[in-house]
């Protein structure tokens, strides 16, 4: 009788730790971390909340801090770049079904990116004036907003490539002036 009151008891004091987890914790995930106003975009080195749309962040094992995005594409991109070398334990994106507005993508509502809805080719332009990968935490609001802005809902691994690539290089060609106008003097 008493060898499995101590079993239980030992039982009980090993799953004490795991008490306060999250499910992505137990899972090793990180969880989402809320946006602030310091958050500045992993590409463009611009604060993150003053541009408008979704954004996403993603973790690197053994950084405490997340990457940010400006937008849903960029973080795309970086998940296709074939010289990223750090490993990824957790991406999360702005589920834009719980925003208040596109002006306003919230700094808390983010979904788990493997299991959220994008929508591309809509008429909808991202926040760096580029296309855009439009997350939603839900298929239903995906759909929602393709009624609305057009564009077809896949999952994550379902973006193309070439999709976030055009948006990149759209993003490079804003940064090289006009041809003419370089100044070869400086």
């Amino acid at each position: 009788m008493r060898r499995p009151f101590r079993i239980l008891c030992l039982t009980l004091l090993l799953a004490l730790p795991l008490a306060g987890c999250t499910a992505e914790e137990e899972a090793g995930k990180p969880p989402a971390v809320t946006m602030t106003a310091e958050a500045v975009g992993h590409y463009c080195q611009m604060y993150v909340l003053e541009h408008p749309g979704p954004k996403a962040q993603i973790h690197l094992a053994g950084i405490k801090e997340p990457l940010w995005f400006s937008q849903v594409s960029d973080a795309v991109a970086y998940l296709h770049d074939p010289e990223r070398e750090a490993d990824i334990t957790a991406v999360y994106v702005s589920d834009m079904g719980k925003a208040a507005s596109w002006g306003e993508p919230g700094t808390d509502n983010w979904t788990d990116a493997d299991t959220a809805s994008f929508v591309i080719e809509s008429r909808q332009i991202g926040g760096m004036g580029t296309p855009e990968a439009i997350s939603f935490g839900t298929r239903e609001a995906a759909d929602a907003f393709v009624k609305d802005k057009g564009g077809r809902v896949v999952a994550l691994k379902e973006v193309p490539d070439a999709y976030v690539r055009a948006a990149q290089q759209s993003m490079a060609e804003d940064d090289v002036p006009p041809s003419g106008t370089h100044d070869h003097a400086q």
